[in-house]
């Protein structure tokens, strides 16, 4: 009993020494970390200033503290509402910009409140500046200085001038300075009287002043006959491609093939009253013998030869060749109609895009046709012309924005970069670019 009683008091006695032993180890080895202190990161304080959220760009954007992927989501959110902010409630909803950030820069945004109070005019807290003008003055003759004294901020002073150095150096007409991107429609109405321009553009009037100088080489005209000519012939009488196309679809389509008498050629929309009388004497038109053909013909026994569609290009094919082939009117129209549009077809698959066609003839007659696309005119995003984008099918919808964007970056990377467009849709326009 004893000694059990020694053992156990010698383990706990052994015990304690090295527990005492431990607390002088550890006491001795222990850090003063009373003077560290922790130094915290400064993020640089934003300078802000009022300023209009429709107006920023993308580096903007960035300087007032967005990452990248937060500056794209807040413009693709503009773009879904409509391309422009209209009110600090609906900014708000942008899921990019947190409710911290937008208590931040709330007071600085010259936005009215809501929605209601941009829909009545009721702007509160927002101090943008006025357009003021007094008296007449002609557009052609101010400085980006006198842009700004009129309300004007300097980046809209300076788009305003590069759109009328693309016009040639002149506004042309009020209509031509209505179409500047910068002058919204509230701001043009309150400077329309005021304009020393002419009401209409000229009918002449080129859009890009680096091509007036370009002299139109003179036409040796010679005597044909309007109803056996192609769209090769009437182009070498003077006409386009897209005008000699009209002209021969409106021979075959609405006058059955023929030009009865020369009012006939008169009616023709893209044949000037001046073109008209320049062609006049040199048309050899025999209206008997034109009328007299198809009833000789039937007479006589002879059959018209037919139309031998593996050589007959799809970017000619007439409206009565498509009759012919077996689609009715209404698909024929459409056919045409698109392809006029379009200026021409690019591939075959455009052509199955057409609505109001019968699909399966339709992909029948492509599979027979070839297509010859060398005479289709394509251009730069930054050389189009301007009726041309606004009128192409797949440009009309862009052409704004590239008419806006090429002013300040006449570079077509740049531009396809600025417009952010779907894939398909790029694809689409690409077909019809250099």
């Amino acid at each position: 009993m004893r000694k059990n009683y020694y053992r156990k008091l010698a383990f706990m006695g052994m015990l304690l020494i090295i527990l005492f032993t431990f607390q002088q180890y550890t006491s001795k080895n222990k850090k003063d970390f009373s003077g560290v202190k922790f130094i915290t990161k400064n993020t640089p304080s934003l300078h802000l200033s009022v300023f209009d959220p429709n107006d920023l760009d993308w580096k903007q954007w960035q300087n007032l503290g967005f990452t990248e992927k937060q500056v794209s989501t807040i413009l693709n959110y503009k773009k879904v509402v409509g391309g422009k902010f209209i009110s600090k409630e609906q900014l708000r909803k942008c899921f990019a910009i947190s409710d911290e950030k937008f208590s931040e820069l709330e007071s600085y945004i010259l936005l009215p409140d809501n929605n209601k109070a941009s829909q009545s005019g009721n702007f509160k807290n927002v101090d943008k500046k006025e357009i003021t003008v007094s008296q007449k003055f002609n557009p052609d003759n101010l400085s980006a200085n006198d842009w700004l004294q009129m309300g004007f901020s300097e980046k809209q002073a300076e788009a305003i001038l590069k759109y009328k150095n693309y016009l040639g150096g002149s506004f042309v007409s009020k209509e031509k300075f209505k179409e500047c991107f910068i002058i919204s429609d509230e701001n043009y109405k309150k400077l329309a009287f005021y304009l020393l321009l002419p009401e209409k553009t000229p009918v002449n009037f080129k859009s890009f002043a680096h091509n007036d100088h370009n002299e139109k080489p003179k036409i040796r005209y010679y005597s044909f006959n309007p109803n056996t000519s192609t769209i090769t012939d009437w182009q070498a009488l003077g006409f386009t491609q897209n005008q000699a196309k009209v002209i021969v679809n409106y021979r075959d389509r609405n006058l059955k093939g023929n030009f009865k008498d020369l009012e006939d050629i008169r009616k023709c929309f893209v044949i000037s009253a001046e073109k008209f009388e320049e062609l006049k004497p040199y048309i050899q038109l025999n209206p008997s013998t034109t009328t007299a053909n198809s009833t000789e013909n039937k007479k006589l026994g002879i059959k018209q030869e037919k139309t031998d569609f593996s050589k007959t290009d799809l970017n000619t094919i007439t409206f009565k060749q498509l009759l012919e082939f077996g689609l009715d009117e209404k698909s024929a129209g459409s056919i045409l109609g698109f392809r006029k549009k379009l200026g021409g077809f690019v591939n075959k698959e455009q052509i199955l895009d057409t609505y109001n066609i019968d699909k399966d003839l339709v992909q029948k007659l492509i599979s027979i046709c070839p297509l010859n696309t060398s005479d289709i005119p394509k251009y730069t995003l930054a050389e189009a012309p301007e009726e041309w984008l606004k009128n192409h099918p797949y440009f009309k919808y862009s052409a704004d924005k590239i008419i806006y964007f090429r002013i300040s970056n006449p570079d077509d990377k740049k531009i396809w970069k600025l417009l952010k467009l779907k894939p398909e849709y790029e694809a689409k326009m690409r077909l019809y670019l250099q």
